[in-house]
């Protein structure tokens, strides 16, 4: 329990250190003084430093937290339900959804009204996060009723996998048909970044990944009997369909939400749930999705300023960040797994 404290208070110092650093590096260094005098509302606050803070890094900040903190608490759920280190939250097949429903409005649209959404400002916007929601939404509900009438969580696992790679297919054969402004736009879209939202829609987006990512420690009891496997957790009373149904839901809306509004964000959940394991060292989940929480903020924040490279004007793509620091945890898994096989 100590260790686990320890773990989670070093965390959030952490967490506390990123945030400051992703406010005042960048492009153009902000000094602390400054950063103080803007939050404080001081009248001698620089009018350029207020601008660059309020409307630029504050959003980033704010939504580089909410996603990393949401991949990393449905990586944990998926991963924990599924039994697979190596399950992240688009196994379901929810973040090709999503992508799908934005290819329909970017290219298939496109070719059909004769203009392209990017070039209508915030009503563009808006269309691509509603598409995204809606094809996010249709897998969801789909793989929730097959794990409601099916059962089964391999069955489950394989219908995800399938229904991913039936939406990359159409999404590849719309590519095909749609001119290449609007393949490269659908592109741009698909290496995520968390820099599209303005202040305000920041702020929603926090809140509405930090609600769920809380309450799903109400399903770590569920949790710890699942890890027991489903044979254990029916004989300790656990009603398996319902469990899946609640955690599924879960997994499902967090990865939705971050999709739609920051494109499919690779690795994070993936590495997170590894991370929060080896710091804390239990296996209560309740303490898990906590530190999944903190640790998933704080690896959005690394990934954040990672991306803006701080002296550098352009900014990066946000998964080719994400690839660096989450493909060499995924060898680790495949390394440490076979070390342990090999021991056996």
């Amino acid at each position: 329990m100590k260790r686990i404290s320890v773990a989670l208070t070093l965390s959030i110092v952490l967490l506390l250190v990123l945030i400051m650093l992703n406010l005042t590096l960048g492009s153009i260094n902000i000094p602390m003084d400054q950063i103080k005098a803007i939050f404080l509302g001081h009248e001698d606050a620089n009018t350029i430093f207020k601008n660059i803070i309020l409307k630029t890094r504050l959003p980033q900040t704010l939504v580089a937290m909410g996603a990393g903190m949401a991949l990393g608490v449905a990586g944990l759920l998926m991963q924990t339900l599924f039994r697979n280190p190596l399950a992240g939250p688009s196994v379901l097949g929810i973040s090709s959804g999503s992508s799908l429903g934005v290819a329909f409005v970017m290219l298939f649209t496109g070719n059909l009204l004769g203009f392209t959404f990017t070039s209508l400002g915030n009503w563009g916007d808006f269309a691509v996060i509603i598409s995204s929601l809606a094809g996010a939404a249709a897998v969801l509900m789909l793989i929730l009723f097959i794990s409601h009438k099916i059962g089964g969580t391999l069955s489950v696992l394989i219908v995800g996998v399938m229904i991913g790679y039936l939406s990359s297919s159409l999404v590849s054969l719309l590519k095909f048909y749609s001119p290449e402004e609007d393949v490269h736009n659908y592109v741009i879209w698909g290496l995520g970044s968390f820099s599209r939202l303005a202040p305000a829609r920041a702020v929603m987006f926090l809140i509405i990944t930090v609600v769920p990512s809380l309450l799903a420690t109400l399903l770590s009891k569920s949790l710890n009997l699942l890890a027991l496997g489903d044979r254990y957790a029916t004989n300790l009373g656990l009603r398996i369909r319902r469990a899946r149904f609640l955690i599924i839901s879960c997994a499902g809306f967090l990865t939705a939400i971050v999709t739609s509004f920051c494109g499919p964000i690779i690795f994070v959940g993936v590495a997170v749930p590894h991370i929060a394991k080896l710091i804390s060292r239990t296996s209560n989940h309740f303490y898990l999705i906590l530190n999944a929480i903190v640790l998933g903020a704080v690896t959005g924040l690394l990934c954040n300023l990672l991306a803006r490279l701080p002296g550098v004007e352009q900014e990066l793509p946000i998964n080719s960040v994400t690839a660096f620091i989450g493909a060499p945890v995924v060898i680790w898994i495949i390394w440490k797994r076979k070390k342990e096989n090999r021991l056996e």
